[in-house]
């Protein structure tokens, strides 16, 4: 089965992280088919396999990068997925 991310995030703000983000993933998980669209105000929503696993307009701040790739790694391994509750906060914008 294959992985699919899809990151809702905030108009022109927020895309040169979701870019940075789609980046890294494709790097480690070449195989991951990863989207983004422009969403809700504020928004940096990831989900895997249809799973919302972050949530910006629940934490307050972005994922870290390594705990996005860990949740991918699970859902790779067939694993249940966990969301991410950390952020970095606060949100600060670029």
């Amino acid at each position: 089965m294959g992985i699919k991310i899809r990151v809702e995030y905030w108009y022109v703000w927020y895309e040169p992280r979701y870019l940075e983000l789609a980046r890294v993933v494709k790097g480690e998980f070449p195989d991951a088919d990863v989207s983004g669209f422009v969403g809700r105000r504020a928004s940096f929503e990831i989900e895997i396999n249809g799973q919302l696993v972050f949530s910006k307009l629940e934490c307050g701040g972005f994922p870290y990068e390594d705990d996005v790739i860990g949740v991918i790694q699970d859902a790779n391994d067939g694993k249940a997925l966990k969301k991410i509750t950390k952020s970095q906060a606060p949100c600060v914008i670029m």
